[in-house]
């Protein structure tokens, strides 16, 4: 059986960083990873805990996680990977208004590892974040190499990040795609990996490492339960769906969600301010859907009364030339 993990601190990422550089000094080279993502064929297990179904139910908000089975070598493997992509970022510019940019695939299904990998590209771009980003996303049926997305990834990750930024002038810009659930974000990894990300969990992690200015981009469904408890002065969110809402286009062999496509794969590859990028995915979205007669998934966009103050500078350095879409449309040509 696995066990489920609910707490997870900041300062362990720092003991991982450096036990990293211990592991490297001796570890052999990475071995490929396979380039064929594991299937899910297992049903979903029970996270919840508690004597009764409230409790059981209110215990989602502790972010539990699930991992068994999992091979020791394969482990091994992910822990140096991990270690190095998070050893390898750099520190803040004093003075700069610097974004670390996370991007993570918290679903095996491999749509969202090639929307993870290309939104990390696209948004390292947008933001000036080259040697500032990190990029969590397993096998997507074409290539590898990359950490693998969990919950306990991602909040290292995080960790990690409010250790190399500075609070009071960085931004940390997150991406997330994955299934969700009206509890939250899912987390899948084939047979193995099991967990579910609440809006409390992420905003008590965020809380902790003090990681106040935020644009918290999210694709999944219902993934709008996240904006009123992390909605702040200082923050932006933007997500795919309304709380009561699914969102479309996350069947395992396309490229990108709707919500990917519209909001990284065209309107944050143009020159243009954020909040108006958002609102021309809005529309599009709306457009595809109401083409193929599907519910709206009514996207959110939060945008926080103080973060002109920063996201200014940030788009200020924002490259001038829009680069070209990639992959297929994921409503169909």
């Amino acid at each position: 059986m696995g066990r489920v993990v609910v707490h997870l601190l900041a300062p362990l990422a720092a003991m991982l960083v450096t036990a990293g550089g211990a592991f490297a000094q001796s570890a052999p080279a990475l071995a490929p990873e396979p380039v064929e993502p594991p299937p899910h064929s297992a049903p979903w297990p029970d996270l919840r805990t508690g004597q009764t179904e409230g409790i059981r139910d209110a215990s989602y908000v502790l972010g539990p996680e699930l991992v068994r089975g999992q091979s020791a070598r394969a482990m091994l493997v992910e822990r140096r990977r991990l270690d190095a992509a998070l050893g390898a970022l750099q520190p803040q510019r004093p003075g700069t208004v610097d974004a670390y940019v996370i991007a993570v695939a918290l679903d095996s299904d491999p749509v969202f590892a090639r929307e993870a990998r290309e939104a990390g590209r696209v948004l390292a771009r947008r933001f000036d974040a080259e040697g500032r980003a990190v990029t969590l996303a397993g096998p997507d049926g074409r290539g590898g190499g990359l950490p693998k997305g969990s919950l306990s990834a991602l909040t290292l990750a995080l960790a990690r990040v409010a250790e190399v930024m500075d609070p009071a002038e960085d931004v940390l810009v997150l991406y997330s795609t994955s299934h969700g659930a009206p509890q939250g974000l899912a987390y899948h990894d084939g047979d193995t990996g099991y967990g579910m990300l609440s809006p409390g969990r992420l905003a008590m992690v965020l809380g902790e490492l003090g990681i106040r200015r935020r644009v918290l981009l999210l694709s999944a469904c219902y993934s709008g339960v996240f904006v009123a408890p992390l909605a702040s002065a200082d923050s932006v969110i933007v997500t795919a769906a309304a709380r009561d809402r699914t969102s479309f286009g996350c069947q395992a062999d396309n490229d990108w969600t709707y919500f990917g496509d519209a909001l990284v794969n065209h309107a944050l590859r143009q020159p243009q301010p954020l909040g108006e990028a958002a609102r021309d995915a809005q529309v599009a979205i709306a457009g595809w859907e109401r083409a193929r007669g599907l519910e709206p998934s009514l996207p959110q966009v939060s945008i926080g009364t103080g973060v002109g103050l920063w996201l200014g500078a940030l788009e200020a350095r924002m490259p001038r030339d829009a680069t070209t879409p990639v992959g297929r449309p994921a409503a169909g040509d």
